[in-house]
């Protein structure tokens, strides 16, 4: 549990007390007001069920140069689809670091190591016999066919792994969409970041079958702790600043892992926030502010002293990732509904257990 939101999108799902339950078995539902009566607030200010670990493992980094946890993650987004649940388990990472090319290949060495070191095992021979007994026609329409997981497998562990900057992504999806070669739903702009069918042409055309590293996304489009990139400035006036940062993607699932450096600087993090408060996407660095004028920050609630604590009484280049482990099951297993790898999945709508 936390005060914060630490992704930003507000799509968080609150914790509170109830001073009385339904009986068993009585269906009855609780209301949202009795949720939100005075009698039922047990914290001294509002609580979630955290999205991600990441603010608390940068407090972890200050002592320990490498640090990581393997937990649930939640997410209140109102999305029903093959790739999105409510509860899932994500792998999160935070290391003292100058560049974002050594938080990429980490993600890229663990990724290979824990490929080959199940390639070794039985668990393709396993995971193939038992596709046997799944497959029918209704689920090979989803599925990925057993002839593919094998090359699936392999372009995990052989060659490197592309990396392309966002603006060339965005290039690239844009002349597509220009000549007709593609037919995008969502039209390809700077700062609307990129939809699952852009990401979907980006594995494709980059990656051919390969894991595929999008960098340095719009500063406009990402949270407020994230560290401007080396060349930050952009040269196109239509462009805004952007940020070192990553999305890893995957053929078909896409978005498996994500992360970035670190804003260390205590006066360049403040004016972030202070820019995010006020609605726009940059600012310049200014004076330190007092503690009893901290800035909130409308992306991850107003108690953020303790996070700005650990830039101003001293930090160091960091950065991290977290890395969605169920979706990357899907993968591996080539099943086409991240439900179908959790046993008891909780999504939009549905929580029935």
């Amino acid at each position: 549990m936390t005060s914060s939101d630490c992704e930003g999108a507000g799509e968080v799902f609150s914790v509170g007390a109830r001073t009385t339950a339904p009986s068993v078995g009585s269906g009855q539902a609780l209301e949202d007001s009795q949720l939100r009566s005075e009698k039922d607030v047990f914290f001294r200010r509002p609580t979630f069920l955290t999205v991600s670990a990441q603010l608390h493992l940068e407090a972890y980094m200050q002592e320990h140069p490498k640090v990581w946890t393997f937990a649930p993650t939640f997410r209140a987004e109102r999305s029903d689809t093959p790739r999105h649940v409510s509860e899932f388990w994500m792998l999160e990472a935070e290391m003292r670091t100058h560049t974002l090319e050594e938080i990429t290949a980490l993600v890229e060495d663990m990724v290979r190591a824990l490929v080959r070191g199940l390639g070794k095992s039985s668990f393709v021979e396993e995971l193939i016999i038992a596709r046997r007994s799944w497959e029918t026609p209704k689920a090979s329409e989803s599925a990925v066919e057993r002839e593919s997981l094998k090359a699936r497998w392999d372009n995990l562990t052989e060659g490197s792994w592309p990396r392309v900057t966002y603006a060339h992504a965005m290039e690239l999806i844009q002349k597509s969409a220009k000549f007709g070669a593609s037919d995008f739903l969502h039209k390809p702009e700077w700062e609307s970041g990129l939809q699952l069918e852009h990401e979907r042409f980006i594995t494709a055309t980059v990656g051919q079958g390969k894991p595929v590293f999008v960098t340095d996304y719009p500063q406009a489009i990402k949270p407020f702790y994230m560290l401007p990139s080396a060349a930050a400035t952009s040269q196109d006036a239509t462009r805004s600043t952007t940020v070192a940062c990553f999305d890893l993607l995957l053929p078909e699932v896409c978005e498996v892992a994500g992360g970035s450096l670190r804003e260390h600087r205590l006066q360049h993090l403040t004016a972030s926030m202070q820019s995010r408060s006020s609605g726009h996407a940059t600012g310049a660095p200014g004076a330190e502010l007092d503690r009893g004028n901290l800035p909130k920050s409308p992306e991850a609630g107003d108690n953020l002293d303790w996070y700005m604590d650990l830039r101003r009484f001293g930090s160091v280049p960091h950065g991290g990732f977290g890395f969605g482990f169920d979706r990357f099951l899907c993968y591996l297993t080539g099943l086409g509904n991240i439900k179908d790898v959790i046993p008891w999945p909780r999504s939009y709508g549905r929580c029935d257990s």
